[in-house]
């Protein structure tokens, strides 16, 4: 990537983060205590663990239970694992390509080996595994940074080969060193046995790469201490959390952890500003997790090393935000999937039990219990906590057999999202705006599932490369409203941006409607353009009712779906694994073409297979003022 590339990119991150949006100041977490007061309620030496330790034989064979011989077969693969070095000129070739695997491929390699060694060694506890999980440790801690390349260009040099005069921290950064904090409170011990110099180096390097940056660098762009009306997303809550978390499991300085604890109340308070009262995810399902779920993770955190003193679990914006990750699921594994987040899924059902046990929550425990079925551990995650979390309460959430039902109609007032159910019908439309996180050109957009499956779909995200998160991001096709269900006006599709978004949104027990005319640039041409859906029986209609100041260009009414097309005179048949859908139209007003999008991205040919379509209506006459109506039959 040459320098324009560079500079490019970092001027769509200034732009991206510097949206003017609805930022409510409660900092519920910073009035709740001062860092004097919080010094007296600090639960020191780690005493607020839940594990057994290392040395705890009887605890630990308890704990692994029924996945100890897994577990430390996991481990036994891994005995003979050569550690993978990740080369200068696999960093630079995100500049090069802007592909980010390169990099990444090796280093997850190597950070889901530690993962899965310590978890053998702790199961087994016979010293098997000791020096491979040394090898891995001394091995990384070698390592310039533990930032991917896709995240250095925030580096004071702009550019994706590590400095070692700096270090980012980033969610993966984040990530190892709250593994390796585990490592060092579990092993530091028996390393110690070996050579003391292997717990000091780990020490000394999460120290330098984690510790010490937190408390001293205001510059990360995802602390947002100083709030300008910049965006604060996942990074906020994930990277908190881990950090929070190194600090728990390192820090002996009651003054020094106090301050940590308190920084990271500070900045978690600017997330919860950000984020809509109503609880929805703007990310999607597939960012819950590390979103709302990282949230979850941090607060429990908080709770622990204050001895429960500072909770928020008994807070409605907390709760609804926990519960949105069960209200957006449609049912045979597929979730509404708005924004960059997969149209396949479902959630962590260890995370969900757990946040829905803290907040009360028997919808989520329910929908928790039912992914159980299906969802079992998968030790492949560089995220030990929630592993760990996972063994403690397996046995808890097996035995929970409440079933899930999920609720007919839902409603998310702030952003806009709206959920409407019937016996076969979901239905997912939204308002909005064109400046969310992960943001797509949609607003108004809607997706239909009949029976559980996807008719008209949102096709979602490719996989990540340069060009997704830089000012190249509305050439790719997935992020641009003509490839939503949705139309265009006077030829012109929505554009991005703070301004262009959803209004005059009104719902009801069956129907969802909003003007989309302000999604548009002023070359639309556009008065008003109210979309509307109503759900009715075994059916859909789609209205669209505009008035234009000029018609100049054709209108497109475009529609994405999969499965098998029949186009007739006046309707079109979708089939999809058996469950048809007849989208009707008035053929004196449209003509109808259908495109083959061929999906040669991995990330998107796994959800839905070798090619969807794209069904685009172009309407035969330029007029200033009519209705277009779609029933869609089933």
């Amino acid at each position: 990537m040459k320098t324009k590339g560079i500079l490019s990119f970092i001027v769509f991150l200034i732009i991206s983060c510097t949206s003017i949006r609805a930022y409510t100041e409660r900092n519920i977490l910073e009035k709740s205590v001062n860092v004097e007061n919080l010094k007296n309620i600090l639960v020191l030496d780690r005493k607020w663990v839940k594990y057994p330790s290392y040395n705890d034989r009887t605890g630990c064979d308890k704990f692994f239970g029924g996945y100890r011989d897994e577990v430390i077969k996991n481990g036994e693969k891994l005995l003979n694992y050569e550690w993978k070095v990740v080369k200068a000129t696999d960093y630079i070739e995100f500049e090069r390509s802007g592909n980010r695997q390169i990099m990444e491929k090796p280093f997850d390699d190597n950070n889901y080996a530690i993962v899965q060694l310590l978890l053998a060694e702790l199961a087994e506890g016979k010293g098997r595994f000791t020096d491979q999980l040394i090898n891995g440790v001394f091995h990384t801690c070698e390592m310039t940074s533990w930032t991917l390349s896709a995240h250095l260009v925030r580096q004071p040099s702009y550019r994706s080969l590590p400095s070692d005069q700096y270090q980012e921290i980033d969610l993966t950064a984040g990530d190892l060193g709250a593994m390796l904090s585990w490592v060092y409170y579990f092993m530091h011990e028996e390393f110690d046995k070996i050579d003391p110099e292997i717990s000091r180096r780990l020490y000394r390097e999460l120290d330098r790469r984690i510790m010490t940056p937190y408390l001293e660098n205001d510059s990360y762009w995802w602390l947002a201490l100083d709030y300008n009306g910049q965006m604060v997303n996942n990074w906020n809550p994930w990277c908190n959390s881990n950090c929070l978390m190194t600090f728990m499991l390192l820090e002996n300085d009651t003054d020094r952890l106090a301050k940590a604890v308190y920084r990271s109340m500070q900045s978690v308070d600017k997330f919860l500003n950000y984020v809509h009262y109503d609880g929805a995810c703007e990310e999607g399902p597939s960012y819950w997790g590390h979103a709302s779920g990282k949230s979850f993770d941090y607060l429990e955190l908080l709770g622990c090393i204050t001895g429960g003193k500072i909770s928020l679990f008994d807070n409605e914006q907390i709760k609804a935000m926990g519960e949105y990750i069960a209200k957006s699921y449609v049912g045979n594994g597929w979730v509404v999937n708005f924004a960059d987040a997969s149209a396949k899924g479902g959630g962590d059902p260890y995370l969900i039990y757990r946040y829905g046990k803290a907040v009360g929550s028997d919808m989520m425990k329910q929908f928790a219990a039912m992914l159980y079925n299906d969802v079992k551990i998968s030790f492949k995650s560089r995220d030990i906590y929630r592993l760990l979390e996972a063994m403690r309460v397996i046995g808890e959430l097996s035995g929970f057999k409440e079933e899930y039902g999920g609720e007919d109609f839902t409603w998310y007032p702030e952003t806009e999202f709206c959920y409407l159910k019937n016996k076969r019908t979901f239905l997912a439309a939204k308002g909005g705006y064109n400046d969310e996180s992960h943001n797509h050109n949609d607003a108004g957009t809607f997706s239909l599932w009949v029976d559980n499956t996807p008719i008209m779909i949102d096709a979602g995200v490719g996989t990540y490369t340069r060009q997704t998160f830089s000012s190249e991001r509305y050439t790719i096709w997935t992020m641009q409203s003509n490839y939503h269900n949705l139309p265009m006006i006077n030829g012109v599709p929505q554009k991005y941006g703070r301004n262009y978004k959803a209004t005059d949104v009104k719902v009801s027990g069956n129907s969802f409607s909003a003007n989309i005319a302000t999604a548009y640039p002023e070359e639309a041409k556009v008065k008003e353009w109210i979309r509307s859906y109503s759900v009715k029986g075994n059916g859909l209609v789609i209205k669209d009712r505009f008035e234009l100041s000029e018609a100049k260009g054709e209108n497109v009414i475009n529609f994405l779906t999969w499965g098998n097309i029949t186009i007739y005179d006046d309707s079109v048949l979708i089939e999809v694994n058996g469950v048809k859908a007849q989208l009707r139209f008035d053929n004196d007003k449209f003509s109808v073409k259908k495109e083959t999008i061929e999906l040669t991205d991995k990330r998107l040919s796994d959800v839905w297979g070798s090619r969807i379509f794209r069904l685009s209506f172009t309407a035969k006459n330029k007029v200033v003022k009519d209705c277009y109506t779609f029933n869609i039959k089933y």
